[in-house]
């Protein structure tokens, strides 16, 4: 007999794609939600015992409503704060207020809340204000509501950890914002987890915020440090000073980290707030062992350097509709363009998929890498993503995971993948592999790539990289085959 059923939005997040599968095993029937059903589908505990996937979103109080149904508890893990979205706090407030007043009507017990810390005053950055008035927007309902407020949050994976990680492993001199000197109370992810399953069983927490954070207060050069050594990287020198303002910053974490200046920004500005626990309380009515910043720093090394990450911060964002049905020009809005290329070889489905499953991140694109990472770099430059995201797993391609500057959209092993271009780019770009079985012993490698251009722009950017497609898409194709090329043929339209 399982538990009280729960709710978990934002399942494909970050903390929630990590939060689902421990409360599945701990006995709850667990609806897993979020706005991409493709996405919930690719996760790896999607098929376990106990876990209900559910599409929905948070503005639409009609797919709120659905997804509420029978669920005694709501975690509330969704956050608007993604690349390209400058009005993510009035988009946060208006699902908050759709989550409170759907949660009254369908019966739930209660709502336990993911926020952050610092204090509410006029010099808090938007991204924690932001934070702060959600919580305060759901404890207004009629619902109970715990509100758990975190700092940094250190895990493998986590936008604050690579952020770490790479200013520290690329940068052995560092002249930095004053904001290195600001006081920060970090908390392990796990130790995170351990507060959001413990609320759900304990009463006591029921209509109550709680301060939540590891065992030590130190600043952010101390934490770089305690990364460099913990990396064994040696002593990095830090020099901090007074003229970086929020937009350098970002723009000095956008070069620097996989972080794009767009989601670096407002992190960035809440960098400067002091974010420390005001009471302890929560450490009495769920006890545990809290990971100090070393041990947290540790395990998540550990976790990188292992290829073992769970859940990435790039798991976050929406997948728009129009990336996953490319190829139809009226649906689509415009002319689209079409490279198709294909070869028929002798080698296995498994031995092609091999070869398509490893592209991208740290093993490359197979033909003409100095060009992806010339357009990675250009890509950086007009302040895109470029190619520094890698991959989540090496060996193992899920829809919704980020492969440097595409995010995969659609994965059938052996078969197909489709991937959409999230760089800088005057249209909409796709580009897909399929693996068919001829008939007659043999396979077909299909490489398509497809462009739906917008204004002239558009247009002069596909025919100026026409071009290019015929020596490295040419030779990515002819590598992801083989050597035992029988027949070879490209179709453009």
């Amino acid at each position: 007999m399982r538990k009280s059923r729960v709710l978990v939005t934002g399942a494909t997040g970050y903390v929630g794609g990590r939060l689902v599968p421990r409360l599945a095993e701990d006995g709850y029937t667990v609806v897993a939600g979020g706005r991409s059903l493709a996405k919930l589908r690719g996760r790896s505990w999607a098929n376990d015992d106990g876990i209900e996937l559910m599409q929905f979103d948070a503005l639409n109080a009609e797919s709120l409503y659905r997804a509420c149904q029978g669920c005694e508890v709501v975690y509330y893990l969704v956050h608007s704060m993604e690349p390209g979205n400058k009005h993510f706090a009035e988009t946060d407030r208006i699902a908050a207020e759709n989550l409170a007043r759907v949660a009254a009507e369908t019966g739930v017990k209660r709502i336990i809340y993911l926020g952050g810390l610092g204090d509410n005053d006029k010099d808090l950055s938007e991204h924690l204000r932001s934070r702060s008035e959600v919580g305060r927007i759901l404890s207004a309902g009629a619902v109970p509501v715990t509100i758990l407020r975190a700092g940094m949050i250190i895990g493998s994976g986590s936008a604050s950890f690579e952020i770490l990680r790479y200013l520290v492993e690329r940068l052995p001199v560092m002249i930095t914002p004053k904001w290195v000197a600001t006081l920060s109370q970090p908390i392990s992810i796990r130790n995170v987890l351990d507060y959001l399953i413990g609320s759900l069983g304990n009463e006591g927490t029921s209509g109550r915020t709680f301060d939540i954070g590891g065992p030590h207060v130190l600043t952010y050069r101390a934490l770089m440090e305690l990364y460099a050594e913990e990396s064994g990287l040696g002593k990095r020198l830090i020099i901090p000073v007074p003229v970086f303002t929020p937009r350098l910053s970002s723009y000095w974490i956008h070069f620097v980290t996989p972080v794009p200046a767009s989601l670096a920004r407002p992190l960035a500005e809440g960098l400067r707030n002091p974010v420390v626990c005001k009471e302890d309380s929560i450490t009495e009515l769920i006890p545990q062992r809290l990971l100090d910043c070393r041990e947290a720093i540790r395990l998540s090394i550990e976790k990188t350097e292992q290829q073992m990450i769970e859940t990435r911060w790039t798991d976050a964002g929406a997948m728009p509709v129009e990336s996953v049905i490319p190829g139809d020009p009226d649906w689509a809005g415009g002319t689209a363009y079409t490279d198709h290329r294909e070869v028929v070889v002798n080698d296995s489905a498994e031995q092609i998929w091999q070869r398509i499953n490893r592209l991208g991140g740290n093993v490359g694109w197979s033909y003409g890498n100095w060009l992806w990472r010339l357009r990675g770099a250009m890509d950086r430059l007009l302040g895109g993503v470029g190619l520094v995201r890698g991959r989540r797993d090496p060996n193992f391609l899920r829809v919704g995971d980020v492969l440097d500057f595409w995010r995969i959209v659609d994965v059938e092993p052996m078969k197909r993948v489709l991937l959409f271009a999230e760089m800088k780019l005057p249209g909409k770009a796709w580009l897909e592999f399929r693996i068919t079985e001829t008939g007659e012993g043999l396979r077909k490698v299909e490489q398509v790539a497809r462009f739906v251009p917008r204004g002239l722009f558009g247009l002069l950017y596909w025919f100026a990289v026409s071009p290019l497609h015929d020596y490295i898409f040419n030779g990515m194709l002819l590598s992801l085959a083989g050597k035992d090329q029988r027949k070879r043929k490209k179709v453009l339209g």
